[in-house]
């Protein structure tokens, strides 16, 4: 008994030194690689600061030493040793921390394009003490800006004003701000970054529809269904008096005559409700140009609808565009993009049946390459009793109507053909 336990115990005594050899290497294996990867991210943050060509210039430092103690040639230690020189003279000069308070301001955030947007940046030195002159690098949606900031006494301040060209409808990110240090020969470059980024909606060119341009919306107003009602605007027929019926309602002069109580019977009108549907369908059309044209027509016709305070539905094949607020409907066209995939192009109609049944008018927006039997499946997939309405964008055409059926089909150049052609879909109405 004494042996085995004698046995056990000295088994025990094994595994528990082997348990701390192996505890403290691992111990040890740990500490080695925190170590390296202190190290390493040490070197990479050194390297983050120097530029190409201070990468080239300590790869020949490095070179000239190693050979010139090896093979004992002073010309190449020389070399070395300017080359080293000048690297330390370089870190000097970007040492040392700018205490910059940076600020970017724009003139505003949303802007039609073809708008000039200008911005202002300012820095101040808070310290007391002077800081060197140094360069600011704005971005600019893809593009970067440097501007030169001299030198700033104590509270000093210094402003640059920027302009943005707005040609195109985009989401342009201004920012961040960032301040450059470097030195003479750009061997060791410092950038520090002071500003966020701001968001500026470049939206789309509309064109205003007002007076016969935009009556053809507001004769859909207060226009008559086929559904009956006890009490409304549009008379319908004379019937016999129901007990319930409002006596506000009854027909004195028939009633006198037939010597039967008679009351009015109405039709139903019901309030504008237009449907926008924007095809984003990048086969329909033949340049980005035409694509943008149709992005301005359907933002035109959206912000009329809105400012005669009509109800509005306005959506693409893959979105639904916001209508509550102005600002919220011309962000969500300002973020419509074409769609490579290939969808029917009649999806339109059908997705107009179902998010507004009731719809009084129907505009779908498209490019020239949507043929007449395209038009004609998707006017047969809209609510029924909707004026239908089809404006084909195509440069270089003339502005024409014509009809599909029940779809009345306009042919617009350009924006400014908009308030044309939807007059001419008036006085056809008439």
């Amino acid at each position: 008994m004494s042996s085995r336990s004698a046995r056990c115990s000295n088994a025990e005594e094994g595994r528990a030194h082997d348990t701390a050899d192996n505890g403290t290497l691992g111990t040890t294996d740990g500490r080695e690689r925190s170590t390296v990867g202190l190290w390493s991210r040490r070197v990479e943050l050194v390297l983050d600061h120097v530029s190409p060509i201070g990468r080239a210039v300590v790869a020949a430092a490095v070179g000239c030493w190693t050979l010139g103690l090896l093979l004992h040639v002073t010309e190449l230690n020389v070399i070395a040793l300017t080359l080293t020189v000048m690297l330390v003279l370089a870190v000097l000069y970007v040492l040392g921390r700018a205490n910059y308070v940076v600020t970017l301001d724009l003139q505003a955030h949303r802007v039609e394009a073809g708008a000039r947007v200008v911005g202002r940046i300012k820095v101040a030195n808070p310290s007391g003490r002077p800081i060197l002159p140094s360069r600011v690098e704005l971005t600019v949606g893809r593009a970067t800006a440097q501007l030169l900031v001299p030198r700033l006494i104590p509270e000093g301040t210094h402003e640059e004003l920027f302009a943005v060209p707005t040609t195109r409808r985009a989401v342009l990110v201004i920012g961040p701000v960032r301040s450059m240090r470097d030195d003479p020969l750009s061997l060791v470059r410092r950038q520090v970054t002071w500003a966020t980024k701001q968001d500026l909606f470049v939206h789309p060119r509309t064109v205003r529809l007002d007076g016969a341009s935009s009556g053809f919306l507001r004769d859909l107003e207060d226009t008559p269904s086929a559904d009956l009602s006890s009490s409304d605007i549009a008379v319908h027929t004379l019937r016999e008096y129901t007990p319930g019926d409002d006596r506000r309602h009854v027909h004195w002069r028939t009633t006198a005559r037939t010597g039967t109580l008679m009351v009015r019977q109405f039709e139903e009108t019901r309030r504008s409700h237009v449907v926008v549907a924007l095809d984003n369908l990048s086969a329909q059309y033949e340049s980005a140009e035409e694509f943008e044209l149709a992005v301005s027509v359907a933002a035109s016709i959206a912000v009329q609808t809105r400012r005669e305070e009509k109800e509005l539905t306005a959506f693409t094949v893959d979105d639904r565009q916001r209508t509550r607020t102005h600002r919220q409907l011309m962000d969500d066209f300002t973020v419509v993009d074409q769609l490579r995939d290939r969808f029917p192009f009649h999806v339109l109609g059908r997705k107009a049946a179902d998010l507004a049944p009731g719809a009084s008018a129907v505009l779908m927006v498209t490019g020239p390459r949507t043929t007449a039997s395209e038009l004609n499946t998707a006017a047969g997939q809209l609510p029924a009793g909707a004026m239908a309405v089809a404006i084909r964008c195509e440069e270089g055409a003339d502005v024409r109507r014509s009809a599909i059926g029940r779809l009345d089909v306009v042919t617009v150049d350009s924006l400014d053909a908009l308030p044309r052609a939807l007059r001419a879909l008036r006085e056809v109405g008439r």
